[in-house]
């Protein structure tokens, strides 16, 4: 006995199928997508550390800037973004004729820049630091 084909317009309906796999592949998604803005803005900021720290060393050593130079660029750039919780820190304090060198190192913590899920960041700090070689003439 020849088994007969099912009609195509006779087939049971699958309502709502596309509606159940949805729900349960939505929240996934959704999670991967956060989870990339999440990384991607964290690394926006990572990179504007760098970049904040280079140019607060770069401004710190040219004859008669001051310390308080540095940290003022750095807090300017780090702005730009919206970072909070932003630390600058420059080394040495004073800066004369006799400094060799600056360093500056630029630290925000990730739990106040986190969009999604501070949490899971909590306590966590991205440093970046820059040292240059000062312009200044010897004194010795």
């Amino acid at each position: 006995m020849r088994r007969q084909r099912p009609n195509p317009s006779k087939r049971q309906p699958r309502r709502g199928a596309a509606a159940v796999e949805f729900a349960i592949v939505a929240p996934v998604l959704f999670l991967l997508i956060m989870t990339m803005f999440e990384f991607s803005r964290l690394q926006v900021i990572r990179h504007t550390g760098d970049n904040a720290a280079y140019e607060a060393a770069r401004r710190a050593m040219v004859p008669g800037a001051t310390a308080g130079d540095a940290v003022a660029e750095a807090n300017r750039i780090m702005r730009t973004i919206g970072a909070r919780g932003v630390q600058v820190n420059v080394t040495p304090n004073r800066i004369d004729a006799d400094t060799r060198s600056v360093t500056v190192e630029v630290q925000t913590r990730m739990d106040q820049n986190a969009l999604v899920a501070p949490r899971f960041t909590r306590g966590a700090t991205l440093r970046s630091s820059s040292t240059l070689l000062t312009e200044r003439i010897r004194t010795r």
